[in-house]
C-alpha cells in the first residue's frame, strides 16, 4: 500500500488518527506520575535481629555470623554487608539489578529460617525490602502545643496506636520513618531492701511474674449439641493484676508482688533526640511507593496532615509541623522544562519561517511537534514509565529533532513545485524521492537508543525513560512526515499558484550568497585527489585532536541543587544522651544568628533540624533560598570542626542519592581479620586523603576509634557459690538495675500490648562505680554489695562492627570537593595513597578495595564505551541494509569523529562561558544520542547523489555536487531548528537544569560541528567511492 498517496487523498482518515493520537496522548498525560526522577529499585534486603543488652562482639559472634553462613549461597546476591552494634545486628543483601524484589525476599525468609539457633533472650529476626522504598519525600515533626508540658518523647506509644495508620494509608505512601520518642512500658519497681526482708531475689519475682503472665488454651469439650473453648486465663490486664502475683504462701504467710513493689505506667529509657529549631519532637518521614505520583501523593498526605491537627492532637495538646517536600523542586524543575520546550518550539518554529519565508509551509512543518510530543506521552504511559525531570529532558532534546524529518519532506515538495508541477504532484513525488533518507535517518536514531533501552545497572534505569521519550517522539515525527506533511501541503498549497514568487529579496541574496560561498569552498575542497585528502586529512586530525586534548575527567550521576544540607556527625565513641542533647542545642544556638537573615554572606536559613541517636548524628537545614543551599556548607563545616572531639561531612544530598551521605562518595573499603591492623590503616588513609585531595570530606565508617568505654564485671565464682547464687543471676540482677529487664508483655485492654519490666530504683545508676557499690538481695536474705561478688576491669571496644563479604571492615566514604570530578580523586586514591601506604607495610594481610559511587562510575563507563561502539555498528548495519552496499554507511560514519569532537567543544564552551558542568554518566548519554542524529545530514547527501546519478543522468561529479548544492538547505535547516529546539535547554538556568545541561552541550556542539563539516569530508571521500557505480543499464562510465 501506498502510504504517501493514501494520506493526500484521505484526509479524514488521517485527521482521524491524528486526533485519536492526541486525544490519547492527553488521556495518558493526566494519568502519568509526577516525579522527581526516574524510579530506580536496586534489590536490597535487611535482616535486622534485637538482642538487648549484647555487645558488638557477642552480636557478631552469636548471631551474624550464623546468619552469614546461611545467607552466602543466595542466586543473584551481589554484596553481603553487615553491621554488629549495641543490642541489634543487620546484614543487608543486595541483588543484581533486574531481580524480582518479592522473590529475594522470598528466598532470604526462607534461607534465614535455616539458621541452626540463637542465645537465649534473642529476638527473631525481622526481614524487609530496605531498598524497594525510596528515601523519605516528606519530612514532619511531632510537638507540643503551648500548655502541654508532657515531654514529646513520651507520646511515640500515643502516635504508633492513634496516628501512623491515618498517614500509612493515604494512597501512593509505602512506609514511615519515625525516629526518636521513648514507647510507653509497665513498670515493676522493687526495693532491694523489701526483697530481702522476705528473703526473695530477683529471679524470684521474675519466674513469678512469667509463670502467672500466661493464657493457656486446654481445648473444646463438647456436651451435648455445643462445644465449650477452654482456656485457662492469667494475663495482666491492670496494674492491679500485677500486684496481686504471689510471690509466697505458706498458709502463715502470704506475699504478694504488692507488698514489695510498686506497679505504674513508666517510658523506656530515653536514647536519642530530635530538635527541629531547637525545640524537641519526633521525626516522621514519609516513604513513597515505587512509581507513585510524588505531587498527588504530597498533597493528600498534606490534607491528612491538615486532618490530624485539627481532629486527632489538638486534643491532645500536639500538632505535626511540616518541614519539607519535594514539591517546589519539582514543580519548578517540571515548569522549567516546559518552559524549554516551549521556547524551543518556538525558536524552531522561527527559524522554519525564516528558511522557508511562508506561513503556510511553516504551519505544515509545525505540526510534527505537537503530535509528537503529546504522542509520546501514550508511549510512556503504555510502558508503565512516569513524568520525571529525565523523561521531559527527552521530550524537551526531541522538539528540536522532531522538525527534521518534516523539513526535509516539505524543502523537497517546496522544490518539485518550483519545477513547476502541481500541489498533488508534487506532494507525491517530494515525499517519495526523499523517503528512503527519511526512513533510514529515523531508523539510525532510533536503533541507537535500542542498546540504551535494555542497559540493566543503575545509570540504564535513568536512561531508560529519556530514550524512551526520544524514540517515541522521533518515529511518531516520521509517521507525520511521509503522512501528515504531504497531506497538509496538498491542502495549503494547491490554492497557491506553483513557481510563485517569495518575499524579502534580502534574504534570497543573502542565502545564495552563503550557499554560493560554501559550494565554493566544496568544490575547491574535492577539486583532485590532492585537496580530498588534504579536507579529510584537516578536518579529521582536528577532530582527533579537539578529543585528545578536551576530553574532561568523569563523574557519576549529577547531584541536583536541592535546597537541603545535611552534616553528618561522628564524635567521640560512647558519647550519652544528655550529651546528644547538649550538642544539638549548641548547633541550633551557634546557627541562630542565621536564621531568617542573610549574615556575613551566608544565605538565610529557613529551617533546622537535628538528629541524634545511638547510630547516628545528623543536623540539617533549609535555605531561605531554593537555589542557594549548597552556599551553607562551608559555614556548616566550621560549626562541626568548632565542637570539640567532633568531626563530620557537610552534604548536600544528590537528587538520585539513595543512603544518607552516599550521594558521590567514593568508599574505599578495608578488609581483614585483625580489627587493629584495619583502624592503623584506615587511621592513615584517613589522614593521607585529607591532605592530599584538598577541601574533600571523608567519612569512616565505623568510627575508626577503639574507645567505646566498657566497663566488664567479672564474677568472683567462689563468693558467688557461698551465697548461693550463679553468673547468670549476677548478671540478671545488674540488668534489673540497670535499665531494667523485660518479663513479659503487658495487654491492658483496648490498648496495644507494651513491654512489662522489672525494675530497681527509677533513678539512672550514675556511674559504673555507683553500679560496682549497689547492693544485691541474696537467696539468703542478705544484703551484698556487688564489689562483694565480683571485680570491675574498665577496657575499651568498637561502638560497631561492620562485615563486607563476611570479613570486618571499615569503610571511608570520601566525597571529593565540586571542583574535583568523582575519576580525578580515584586516580590520587589508587596511585598515590595507596602506594605510599603499601610502603609503609601498613596493608600486609588487609585488602583495599573501592566501591560506592566509584564502583558504580567504572561499570557504567564501560557499558556506555560498549553502547557506544554497539550503537555505531547497528546504524552502520542498518544503512547498509538500506543502501545494499558496505562502503557507503562506512564513508557516512565518518561524521561521528567530527560530532565527537563537536560534543567535546560544546561541553568545553558551556564550562568557560555558563556554568562549571562535570562529565557525568548523562553528559556521556549525549555521545551515544550523536550517533544517531549525525549521520543524519551525511544520509542526505549520498542518497541524493546516488539518486542523482542513477536516476537523472549526471557523472560523479555533478552528482555529488548537485547533492551537496541540494541538501544544503534542508541539512542547515534542519540543524539550525535542532539547535535552536535545544538551545533554552542549555542556556537557562533553573531547578533541575543540572541535570540535563551537559547533555544537552554535547549534543548541540555535536550537532553544529558535525553539521559544519559534514558538507566537506562526505562530498570529498564520496567522489572517490561513487567512481565504482555502475549506471543503471550502461556500463561503467569514465570521469
Amino acid at each position: 500500500m501506498d502510504i504517501i498517496r493514501f494520506s493526500i487523498l484521505k484526509p479524514v482518515t488521517v485527521l482521524a488518527g491524528i486526533i485519536m493520537v492526541l486525544m490519547f496522548g492527553l488521556i495518558s498525560l493526566t494519568r502519568l506520575p509526577y516525579q522527581l526522577s526516574p524510579t530506580v529499585i536496586e534489590p536490597e534486603i535487611q535482616v535486622t535481629t534485637t538482642w538487648r543488652g549484647a555487645t558488638p562482639y557477642e552480636i557478631e559472634r552469636e548471631i551474624i555470623e550464623e546468619q552469614e553462613n546461611t545467607l552466602k549461597g543466595l542466586p543473584d546476591l551481589i554484596e553481603m554487608e553487615s553491621e554488629s552494634r549495641n543490642s541489634r545486628g543487620s546484614v543487608t543483601l543486595r541483588f543484581k539489578v533486574g531481580t524480582s524484589v518479592e522473590e529475594a525476599l522470598l528466598r532470604v525468609s526462607n534461607k534465614i529460617n535455616e539458621v541452626p539457633d540463637y542465645p537465649a533472650g534473642v529476638d527473631n529476626p525481622v526481614v524487609n525490602a530496605s531498598g524497594a522504598t525510596a528515601s523519605p519525600v516528606i519530612w514532619m515533626v511531632l510537638k507540643t502545643a503551648e500548655g502541654n508540658d508532657q515531654p514529646i518523647q513520651n507520646y511515640r506509644t500515643f502516635f504508633e496506636d492513634e496516628i501512623r495508620q491515618h498517614l500509612e494509608r493515604v494512597k501512593g505512601v509505602s512506609e514511615l520513618f519515625v525516629g526518636s520518642g521513648t514507647e510507653a512500658e509497665m513498670h515493676i519497681i522493687v526495693s532491694a531492701e523489701k526483697l530481702a526482708a522476705y528473703r526473695l531475689t530477683t529471679n524470684d519475682v521474675i519466674a513469678a511474674v512469667q509463670g502467672e503472665n500466661i493464657n493457656v488454651s486446654a481445648g473444646t469439650l463438647g456436651v451435648g449439641r455445643r462445644d465449650f473453648r477452654i482456656r485457662t486465663t492469667g494475663e495482666f490486664k491492670t496494674p492491679e493484676a500485677v500486684a496481686q502475683v504471689v510471690l509466697r504462701s505458706t498458709g502463715q504467710q502470704r506475699v504478694l508482688l504488692g507488698d514489695l513493689a510498686e506497679i505504674r505506667p513508666g517510658y523506656e529509657k530515653k536514647t536519642s533526640v530530635v530538635l527541629q529549631n531547637g525545640v524537641p519532637g519526633i521525626v516522621v518521614g514519609v516513604r513513597p511507593e515505587a512509581g507513585t505520583n510524588i505531587l498527588e501523593m504530597t498533597n493528600l498526605v498534606e490534607e491528612k496532615y491538615h486532618w490530624l491537627n485539627e481532629e486527632k492532637l489538638a486534643e491532645e495538646g500536639l500538632f505535626l509541623d511540616w518541614v519539607y517536600d519535594q514539591r517546589f523542586y519539582i514543580n519548578g524543575a517540571i515548569d522549567q522544562i516546559k518552559q524549554n520546550i516551549m521556547f524551543g518550539g518556538v525558536l524552531a518554529i522561527g527559524v522554519l519561517l525564516l528558511f522557508l519565508r511562508s506561513l503556510r509551509a511553516t504551519i505544515v512543518v509545525a505540526t510534527a511537534i505537537p503530535i509528537s510530543v503529546i504522542g509520546t506521552f501514550l508511549f510512556l504511559d503504555l510502558l508503565g514509565r512516569n513524568l520525571n525531570v529525565v523523561s521531559l529532558a527527552g521530550i524537551a532534546f526531541a522538539v528540536g529533532m522532531l522538525v527534521d524529518n518534516a523539513i526535509v519532506v516539505i524543502e523537497n515538495i517546496d522544490r518539485h513545485r518550483l519545477m513547476g508541477k502541481t500541489s498533488f504532484d508534487a506532494a507525491l513525488d517530494g515525499t517519495k524521492e526523499v523517503w528512503g533518507a527519511v526512513l533510514a535517518s529515523t531508523i539510525t536514531t532510533v536503533a541507537v537508543f535500542l542498546p540504551v533501552v535494555f542497559i540493566q545497572e543503575e545509570a540504564g534505569q535513568l536512561f531508560r525513560d529519556i530514550a524512551i521519550a526520544v524514540v517515541a517522539a522521533v518515529s511518531l515525527s516520521l509517521f507525520v512526515s511521509v503522512s501528515v506533511i504531504p497531506m497538509f501541503s496538498y491542502r495549503l498549497f494547491r490554492a497557491k499558484k506553483s513557481g510563485s514568487k517569495k518575499q524579502l529579496p534580502f534574504l534570497d541574496d543573502l542565502a545564495r550568497k552563503l550557499s554560493g560561498g560554501l559550494m565554493a569552498l566544496v568544490t575547491l575542497a574535492i577539486r583532485d585527489w590532492r585537496t580530498r585528502l588534504a579536507t579529510l586529512a584537516i578536518l579529521i586530525g582536528v577532530a582527533v585532536g579537539s578529543v585528545y586534548l578536551l576530553t574532561p575527567k568523569m563523574e557519576y550521576l549529577p547531584q541536583g541543587n536541592r535546597n537541603l544540607v545535611l552534616n553528618i556527625l561522628v564524635p567521640p565513641p560512647g558519647l550519652s544522651t544528655a550529651e546528644r542533647v547538649e550538642i544539638g542545642e549548641r548547633f541550633h544556638a551557634m546557627a541562630a544568628p542565621h536564621i531568617g537573615a542573610d549574615v556575613d554572606g551566608v544565605p538565610s536559613i529557613k529551617d533546622m533540624f537535628y538528629v541524634g541517636t545511638e547510630v547516628f548524628m545528623i543536623a540539617g537545614a533549609i535555605s531561605d533560598h531554593f537555589d542557594k543551599a549548597g552556599e551553607l556548607l562551608p559555614f556548616f563545616t566550621r560549626l562541626i570542626y568548632s565542637i570539640p572531639g567532633m568531626y563530620g561531612v557537610s552534604l548536600q544530598p544528590g537528587v538520585f542519592e539513595s543512603g544518607i551521605g552516599e550521594g558521590r562518595a567514593i568508599k574505599l573499603n578495608v578488609t581483614g581479620k585483625d580489627l587493629n591492623k584495619i583502624v592503623a590503616a584506615s587511621g592513615t588513609m584517613f589522614g593521607m586523603i585529607r591532605g592530599q585531595i584538598e577541601n574533600s570530606q571523608v567519612r569512616p565508617v565505623p568510627s575508626i576509634e577503639l574507645t567505646y568505654p566498657e566497663v566488664q564485671i567479672i564474677p568472683d565464682r567462689d563468693r558467688l557459690k557461698a551465697n548461693g547464687m550463679s553468673t547468670y543471676d549476677l548478671g540478671t540482677a545488674l540488668d534489673v538495675l540497670m535499665d531494667g529487664r523485660v518479663v513479659g508483655d503487658f495487654k491492658q485492654e483496648g490498648k496495644k500490648k507494651i513491654d512489662l519490666v522489672l525494675k530497681a530504683d527509677d533513678q539512672e545508676i550514675p556511674t559504673p562505680q555507683a553500679l560496682y557499690q549497689a547492693t544485691l538481695v541474696t537467696p539468703g536474705g542478705k544484703l551484698v554489695p556487688v564489689s562483694s561478688l565480683a571485680s570491675l576491669r574498665e577496657t575499651t571496644g568498637m561502638a560497631l562492627i561492620r562485615h563486607l563479604e563476611r570479613e570486618r571492615t571499615v569503610t571511608l566514604q570520601v566525597t571529593p570537593p565540586k571542583s574535583m570530578p568523582l575519576q580525578t580523586a580515584m586516580e590520587i586514591i589508587d596511585g598515590q595513597i595507596l602506594p605510599q601506604v603499601r610502603q609503609m607495610g601498613l596493608l600486609e594481610g588487609l585488602q583495599v578495595d573501592m566501591s560506592g559511587a566509584a564502583d558504580k562510575l567504572v561499570e557504567t563507563r564501560e557499558v556506555l564505551q560498549w553502547d557506544f561502539l554497539l550503537a555505531i555498528m547497528i546504524a552502520y548495519l542498518l544503512m547498509a541494509s538500506l543502501f545494499g552496499n558496505f562502503i557507503y554507511p562506512l564513508i557516512i560514519m565518518l561524521t561521528v569523529p567530527l560530532a565527537g569532537a563537536g560534543g567535546f567543544i560544546g561541553l568545553r564552551l558551556l564550562n568557560i562561558f555558563i556554568t562549571s558542568q562535570p562529565m557525568d554518566v548523562l553528559t556521556m548519554l549525549g555521545f551515544v544520542i550523536l550517533v544517531g542524529i549525525v549521520v543524519n545530514n551525511a544520509i542526505l547527501i549520498v542518497h541524493q547523489a546516488l539518486n542523482n546519478f542513477h536516476d537523472n543522468g549526471m557523472d560523479y561529479r555533478e552528482a555529488v555536487l548537485e547533492s551537496t548544492r541540494s541538501r544544503l538547505r534542508p541539512i542547515y535547516m534542519s540543524a539550525t531548528t535542532s539547535i535552536c529546539g535545544m538551545l533554552p535547554l542549555v542556556l537557562i538556568p533553573g531547578a533541575g537544569s543540572e541535570l540535563y545541561r551537559g547533555l544537552g552541550s554535547v549534543i548541540l556542539g555535536g550537532l553544529a560541528v558535525s553539521t559544519i563539516f559534514t558538507v566537506f569530508v562526505i562530498p570529498a571521500i564520496l567522489i572517490f567511492v561513487i567512481r565504482m557505480e555502475k549506471r543503471k543499464g550502461a556500463p561503467q562510465e569514465e570521469n
